[in-house]
């Protein structure tokens, strides 16, 4: 069959669709890069947002447009609303999250267990992206009640995977010509804990970091509350990117109360303080909700004002979403759609601002970068992109294309959304 695979939303999504290519081409089928000319889609769908949804729905019909032969919806909004999803052109079944690992298996009629007997070649695969970074899948679901949080109710409770089956699909992804590792999961910092022998995250990568020879390891998002000063010491490992992804969602104590979040302003400085300690030149990002229900002037103003105080490196922006089944969706003191764009609008200004000044640091310094692409450019070579350890995006021009390499950058100015530089120790 040719096959079509497409994901929105998170990371994990990212790393779930990559698995299932892997397995689909291991049985001889073909991955396309278009919906045009495939028997099969499949479609990794989120609902994190009422955004997200709708781009989930976008999705499926326009791959039905193309000519898909038959759409397979999977993901969080397929298992939140499979009615709708079975509505739409050309799909005529769906695979819910507690179904998802195996949709492989059972579309193709193999035992459950055929591919675990053996790990997977990762291959270059032609309309997946991040090729040169694999997503890892360490954990799933999570068992947080995060007051506005849909995905705890469609991904389910947290489960994770174990050590062996995690070295092993690193190992088989380096063996493939990835350059760099991504750990991801629904509540990532919550690996182990619901083992008979509880383990943390940290020993998951200190294994990765002693039984496998991977160049460059990164985290996804981490929850503050699971992290503590310690932890911070498994930087000394400089394989180990200066990147930590810590949500925030809102700089007031009252409004994180009214989320369920399970930290505070204060706590949150002092962990802050403690990777930056740790970690030089760490990259400290976050996401922040704006008009949570019943988020007074003052509450926002806390928020912007601690943010600017932590000075980060960047942020995420959500406007409040309601998600029905959620309590928050329940609370009276809704913010009005205009008052939550206006608070959104000075947010991300904020963050913009911030980033910036974060980027700026490092004009003169020299940097690693893992080009990711490569595009012909004029007579003076080709145009590369890549992401720094800190993750920051990196433009620099090459004799030739340069992808999946890893050279030195000496940083000479800012870019649009990133910056610009000279590799060195070309000829």
């Amino acid at each position: 069959m040719n096959i079509y695979l497409d994901t929105i939303g998170c990371r994990l999504n990212q790393a779930e669709i990559e698995q299932m290519a892997r397995q689909f081409r291991a049985e001889g089928h073909t991955i396309i890069a278009e919906a045009a000319g495939a028997d099969l889609v499949v479609i990794n769908t989120c609902a994190v947002t009422t955004e997200a949804a709708a781009d989930s729905r976008q999705k499926i019909r326009q791959a039905a447009r193309a000519g898909a032969g038959e759409i397979i919806p999977t993901g969080c909004w397929a298992t939140l609303a499979p009615e709708q999803a079975l509505a739409l052109p050309a799909v005529r079944r769906i695979v819910t999250n507690p179904h998802k690992d195996q949709l492989v298996t059972d579309l193709l009629g193999l035992p459950e267990e055929y591919f675990e007997l053996e790990p997977l070649a990762r291959e270059i695969l032609p309309g997946l992206r991040h090729r040169t970074r694999a997503f890892i899948k360490v954990q799933d679901g999570c068992d947080n009640h995060c007051t506005f949080c849909i995905t705890s109710v469609a991904r389910g409770a947290g489960r994770s995977r174990p050590v062996d089956e995690i070295l092993a699909d690193i190992r088989a992804a380096l063996a493939g010509g990835t350059r760099e590792i991504i750990l991801t999961g629904v509540h990532l910092g919550s690996w182990g804990q619901e083992f008979s022998s509880p383990r943390h995250l940290r020993e998951l990568i200190q294994s990765i970091l002693d039984k496998t020879d991977t160049p460059r390891l990164r985290l996804s998002s981490l929850e503050p509350w699971d992290l503590d000063a310690s932890f911070f010491s498994l930087w000394q490992d400089a394989r180990l990117l200066p990147h930590l992804h810590l949500p925030l969602q809102s700089g007031s104590a009252a409004t994180l109360k009214r989320m369920l979040r399970k930290t505070s302003p204060d706590s949150f400085r002092e962990l802050v303080a403690a990777a930056r300690s740790a970690i030089p030149g760490v990259a400290i990002t976050t996401d922040v909700i704006a008009g949570f229900p019943g988020e007074t002037d003052e509450e926002f103003a806390e928020t912007l004002a601690f943010i600017n105080e932590i000075d980060f490196a960047g942020g995420h922006v959500f406007s409040y979403s309601a998600r029905p089944g959620t309590p928050a969706s329940r609370i009276k003191a809704q913010v009005a759609a205009d008052v939550k764009k206006a608070r959104s609008t000075r947010l991300r200004a904020a963050f913009s601002q911030m980033s910036a000044w974060y980027r700026a640091k490092f004009i003169g310094q020299v940097v690693s970068i893992l080009w990711e692409s490569s595009s012909e450019l004029n007579e003076r070579g080709w145009q590369m992109e890549g992401l720094s350890g800190n993750y920051i995006r990196v433009k620099a021009t090459a004799p030739s294309p340069r992808w999946n390499q890893v050279d030195e950058v000496r940083i000479n100015g800012l870019s649009d959304d990133g910056l610009a530089g000279e590799i060195l120790g070309l000829e």
